[in-house]
């Protein structure tokens, strides 16, 4: 998988879904107040994942990455870490950390790390369903409130999401958000990447407002780690 998907990984989590119950037409305000709440008590969340990549066009292909997530806020810093253990059922070890404004990709079998400097035009990506705002996903989103769907035994509202910013919407057109707002954090994500490219994400075991291991967002290099930027 390329940099750029490791990016859209980044931003940023399976069940079958029942129907949803209609939304009323004051329920995204509801949804955007409860969300400001819990981001004003929100400091960390910690999760198991499985991120589906999928691609209809040219080739059919589907790539499935397993392993843990770690968010941190603290005012309006923010930090996360994507330790993926398994790619498609091997061990493929690389790490994904955001952090003072860096996006950084480390992947061990090859021991290069990659470093992406311009993380603006990301930022709102990556902190997407975890910790987030209403006022932060409303300045940036154009947001449809599709209703409410319970998974695995929890209410969640359903968000269309769709970027105000047409330079982000050129690569990625629409966000689907599974939340669980009284934690303010995405039990479920679907990315329309455009293109014949999707991503599915699914997010188990999250704990918020717990301690985070010491590397949640560390990764370990040697003398012989190459390193890249762009």
């Amino acid at each position: 998988m390329n940099l750029k998907r490791h990016i859209l990984l980044a931003a940023a989590l399976a069940l079958c879904v029942p129907a949803a119950h209609p939304a009323h037409a004051d329920d995204l305000q509801r949804v955007l107040h409860d969300l400001d709440i819990a981001a004003a008590n929100f400091h960390t969340t910690s999760a198991d994942f499985e991120f589906d990549s999928i691609q209809t066009d040219p080739i059919p292909d589907t790539d499935v990455q397993k392993g843990a997530v770690y968010y941190e806020r603290n005012g309006k810093a923010f930090q996360m870490g994507i330790h993926i253990n398994q790619v498609n059922g091997r061990p493929v070890p690389k790490v994904v950390v955001v952090s003072g404004g860096i996006v950084k990709l480390y992947e061990a079998l090859p021991n290069q790390v990659t470093t992406l400097t311009k993380l603006s035009q990301y930022e709102s990506w990556f902190m997407l369903g975890f910790g987030a705002s209403g006022k932060d996903l409303a300045s940036k989103w154009e947001i449809k409130d599709l209703g409410v769907e319970t998974l695995e035994g929890i209410k969640t509202e359903k968000l269309e999401m769709v970027p105000k910013d047409p330079a982000i919407r050129k690569n990625l057109p629409k966000v689907t958000l599974w939340l669980d707002t009284a934690r303010g954090v995405s039990l479920q994500q679907d990315f329309d990447e455009g293109q014949g490219q999707s991503r599915h994400c699914r997010y188990f075991n999250i704990k918020v407002n717990e301690s985070l291991p010491g590397d949640a967002f560390k990764f370990k290099t040697d003398s012989k780690t190459q390193y890249v930027t762009r």
